[in-house]
This record gives structure tokens, C-alpha cells and sequence, in this order.
């Protein structure tokens, strides 16, 4: 079976659509993703094999969105996940695994993946998730979402370490706090963006605001530190 056409990241492209990387150790499999995904007129940049390889190309080319399987030779998926979008948070990983294990699942987001999809998924669903991935929304192949909160329901429930030096809490407007209070509910961007009646990249800007006066990472310690206020419950 031949390669997919991939991109040349030096050339301009139509950046009305996200640029993605495919990580698959299975050559058939991530070809087939790939042409799916370029057949939909997404942007794909790269492919890469194996663990070290996926790093290597992700921080050559940049892309906006990584879809990632999670067995990998050379590094396990959720290590390139924590290596890459710790150096860009930027960066949107959209998992895609034969794995349902909830322990799986669970590591994939602490690791600083957005979304979650079942290899069992069609072409169109896995390409709507793409796109949604790109732009901030969760995205998880249904019954897996539900867990997900859960588990940061039950990590606010373990007391968080304190310093006596530790400062005063940074105060957010209105509207971030609204915002918080949605996102502990576990909406997405676009849904809270439908009940604000407001746009979706406002919604992005202020979670974005929110993280960085908050000093957090991520999704996950986002609603953990939402949650831990009572947010969720107001």
C-alpha cells in the first residue's frame, strides 16, 4: 500500500482547517487515517511510527492537533503526550486507541490529552472529532466522557498539598467565573459558548486567561480547581 500524500508544512496551506499529525505503529491503519482525514480536506502534515519518531516530527512541523494511539514502540503514547504538550500547550492531542481500559483512558488525560475515540469509530466521526479537538472541545467516544468527570470529582475529594507562604488566590472576573462553572460541569466550548451567547474563541480565550492566572496546565487540574471551589454544585 502506498503512502498518503502528506503536506509540505512549507508550504501555505488553507488554515481555515487544523493542521494534523497521524502516530500509529501499524503502517495500514495510520495510512488509512490519514487518507481519511486528507480526503476531508484536513490538513495532514505528518505521520510517524513509533514513540521517538512522533516527537521528533511533532516539534518539526507543529501541528495543531496530534492523533495519537497509544501503544507505541521506542515510548508509550502517553509519554509523547506529556513530552509534547508540555513544551506546547498549544498543542490539541486526540487520542485513538483499540483501548477502552478506564485506566488507559484516565492516564491518556492526566497526560494532557483532549479527547478520547475508540478505533471502532467511523471516518466521519473520527474526523468531526478532529476538528473539534482543534478547537479546545473534549471530544470522547460516548460512555467515556462520564468517567472522565468522575475521576476529577473524585481527585477534588483528596485534600490538595498546602504552603504556609502560599499566596492569595488571583482574583478572576465575572465572566472567567462564569465560564469555570460551565467547564466543572462538564460542558463544551461550544455548548458554553451557546448558553453565554457568546463565540467560541471568546470562550477559549477565557479558559486560556483562566489557566494562566490560575498558574494550571491543563483541562484536567482546571476542573479539579473548579470543583475544589464549589463551582459545579453553584
Amino acid at each position: 500500500m502506498s503512502e498518503p500524500e502528506v503536506n509540505d508544512p512549507q508550504q501555505p496551506q488553507d488554515r481555515s482547517e487544523p493542521r494534523v499529525m497521524v502516530v500509529d505503529d501499524h503502517p495500514m491503519w495510520r495510512d488509512a487515517v490519514a487518507r481519511d482525514l486528507a480526503a476531508a480536506g484536513l490538513d495532514v502534515v505528518a505521520t510517524a511510527g513509533d514513540g521517538p519518531e512522533a516527537v521528533r516530527r511533532a516539534r518539526a512541523v507543529n501541528p495543531d492537533v496530534l492523533v495519537l494511539d497509544l501503544n507505541l514502540p521506542g515510548m508509550p503514547g502517553v509519554q509523547v503526550c506529556k513530552e509534547l504538550v508540555g513544551a506546547n500547550p498549544a498543542l490539541r492531542v486526540l487520542v485513538l486507541s483499540a483501548s477502552g481500559e478506564h485506566a488507559d483512558v484516565l492516564e491518556a488525560v492526566k497526560s494532557g490529552a483532549t479527547g478520547y475515540l475508540l478505533k471502532s469509530a467511523g471516518a466521519e466521526e473520527l474526523i468531526d472529532a478532529v476538528r473539534r479537538t482543534a478547537v479546545g472541545d473534549p471530544v470522547f467516544t460516548p460512555g467515556l466522557a462520564g468517567l472522565v468527570l468522575g475521576e476529577y470529582r473524585r481527585l477534588a475529594t483528596d485534600p490538595a498539598p498546602t504552603a504556609s507562604d502560599e499566596p492569595k488566590a488571583p482574583q478572576l472576573t465575572d465572566r472567567e467565573t462564569e465560564v469555570l462553572r460551565l467547564v466543572a460541569k462538564g460542558l463544551s466550548y461550544k455548548q458554553i459558548a451557546e448558553r453565554l451567547v457568546i463565540s467560541h474563541r471568546t470562550v477559549q480565550n477565557h479558559v486560556q486567561n483562566t489557566l494562566g492566572k490560575l498558574q494550571l496546565h491543563n483541562r484536567v487540574e482546571l476542573v479539579r480547581y473548579a470543583i475544589e471551589a464549589g463551582l459545579d454544585d453553584a
